[in-house]
């Protein structure tokens, strides 16, 4: 995600809550509608990422098992709610099954997150990690719309995109203020311009219809799936509308779906607070001095003065840009979402220290979906439509501004940083759909809902809110007591067995399991 702004979903619209509804009840465009369900894909050799996933090779092939990589492209409406009007296209990316026919399962459909990740570059940057669920299903991930291939947002240029990074993402003063939501605008307006057929139809509701639909596509009677970070919010919305075809799923890094927009950013404000808190501890911790502090408290005091400083006197960064106090917020908050990009982390600090920006700044560039090249993916704009589409409050500087106190409590290092983003939507195009996503599914089948306490993107609190919120039978609640953003990556074996003996087996791990 660029700032770690909270996502959120959908309501169901009348017309459309089934595909099955959609064939009886919305009238003109049944035959259309028909079409799309008995739509025959072409796969073939994936190409090279385009800009908008972000650049790249072509991904390489995986050993063993029938073949490699394959993409592609499912029509699916534009509007839901008119299934006989204009289509887009899905990009869908497949590795089959690498166990003998027999054993075969069907497909599992995963979804990493965001919202604005290209799931058709995740999936075969992740895919070795995913080789033991491989042996049992097709592994499958796709661009839902809006990002990536299908059916990009675009918004600013690159250049204007650097420029708008750059601002200040904490004003301290009027002037500062002014000019953050100046620019806030001008890109909200360049979002309209730029992508006006498909802001309207990019809210978590129309994925999730997606999906269905991308199950039927692919010949599976119900939908099995990982959900990872915003895809738990996806995945959620999905069991909602389509309770009765909701295969074997998981999710990891779960969204907590009972939050308004205000409530995710604070959760945020205290997970990344939280992190960070664990790094120092770590790093002083260490047999060998920790390098950039003496005491836990002295490393978040020094990380304190460096971004006063840097919001003074920027220092130099990847070239032609600065470090500001800006990119450096973001370049940290990014080392955090893993434990293994601590190290990497210590190493920024110790250069921003002595004057060069350059590792702090990589980091933010990745965050953003900025390429070496300077070319930038189309996750930022993606993520704004979502959020932006989905999200009903629009927060006003004056709501910030009374709220400031609180997230300053909750981080004294992030807390402003995270309240200033909520007003990223507050001239959006497209009204938002509701306060918080309906997840609520009555008669589908268990999903295991996995909680990291140290995760800093989406806190711990969430999975057990999650699991209540799916209904009593369905929300299987697993913890993991461990560090970073998700659980199953981790490594972790208690974790992954529980996984596995779901997801091949069907075995339902019992419900409050806690791994270490």
């Amino acid at each position: 995600m660029p700032r770690p702004f909270r996502p959120r979903a959908a309501v169901p619209t009348v017309c459309a809550v089934l595909l099955s509804a959609l064939l009886t009840a919305c009238g003109e465009g049944d035959d259309k509608a028909e079409d799309l369900t008995g739509q025959r894909l072409d796969w073939k050799d994936c190409p090279a990422p385009s800009q908008e996933q972000g650049g790249g090779s072509a991904p390489s092939p995986l050993p063993g098992g029938r073949g490699g990589w394959s993409c592609a492209t499912m029509k699916a409406p534009l509007d839901w709610d008119d299934p006989a009007g204009d289509t887009i296209g899905i990009v869908l990316i497949r590795a089959g099954s690498s166990g003998p026919a027999s054993e075969r399962i069907g497909s599992l459909i995963f979804n990493f997150g965001g919202p604005g990740g290209s799931g058709v570059t995740a999936l075969p940057a992740f895919g070795e990690d995913y080789a033991t669920l491989r042996t049992r299903y097709d592994l499958v991930s796709f661009d839902p719309r809006g990002v990536g291939r299908s059916a990009p947002v675009t918004c600013l240029d690159d250049r204007r995109l650097d420029a708008y990074l750059q601002q200040d993402a904490t004003p301290d003063d009027a002037a500062e203020r002014t000019e953050l939501l100046d620019g806030t605008e001008k890109f909200n307006a360049a979002c309209e311009r730029n992508s006006a057929r498909v802001l309207p139809h990019v809210r978590t509701t129309d994925a999730a219809r997606d999906l269905d639909l991308m199950r039927q596509v692919l010949g599976d009677d119900t939908l099995h799936y990982f959900g990872v970070s915003y895809g738990t919010e996806l995945g959620g919305v999905y069991a909602h509308l389509f309770p009765e075809k909701v295969g074997r799923a998981v999710f990891d890094a779960v969204v907590d779906p009972t939050e308004t927009a205000e409530q995710g950013s604070l959760g945020q404000a205290r997970g990344f607070q939280l992190a960070l808190d664990n790094y120092a501890e770590d790093c002083v911790s260490r047999t060998e001095e920790c390098p950039v502090g003496d005491s836990a408290q002295d490393v978040k005091d020094r990380i304190a003065t460096l971004l006063k400083n840097l919001d003074r006197t920027p220092v130099p960064g990847v070239f032609p840009r600065e470090l500001t106090q800006t990119a450096a917020t973001n370049g940290i908050v990014q080392a955090l979402y893993s434990q293994d990009f601590w190290e990497l982390l210590t190493d920024g600090l110790e250069q921003a220290y002595d004057g060069d920006g350059t590792i702090l700044m990589a980091l933010s560039d990745s965050m953003n979906g900025r390429g070496e090249n300077g070319e930038y993916s189309n996750l930022v704009p993606a993520n704004v439509a979502v959020n932006c589409a989905d999200d009903e409050p629009r927060y006003t500087p004056e709501d910030v501004e009374r709220r400031l106190p609180a997230f300053r409590a909750a981080s004294p290092l992030f807390g402003e940083y995270l309240a200033w983003g909520m007003t990223d939507c507050a001239d959006w195009a497209v009204p938002g759909a509701a306060e918080h996503p309906d997840v609520h599914a009555p008669g589908a089948a268990p999903i295991l809902v996995i909680g990291n306490t140290g995760d800093p993107a989406t806190p711990y609190e969430g999975a057990r809110r999650m699991a209540r919120a799916l209904g009593e039978g369905v929300g299987v609640e697993l913890t993991y007591e461990g560090q970073g953003h998700g659980a199953y990556n981790s490594g972790n074996a208690c974790v992954q067995d529980a996984v596995h003996g779901y997801l091949l087996d069907g075995t339902v791990p019992g419900d409050g399991q806690i791994c270490s």
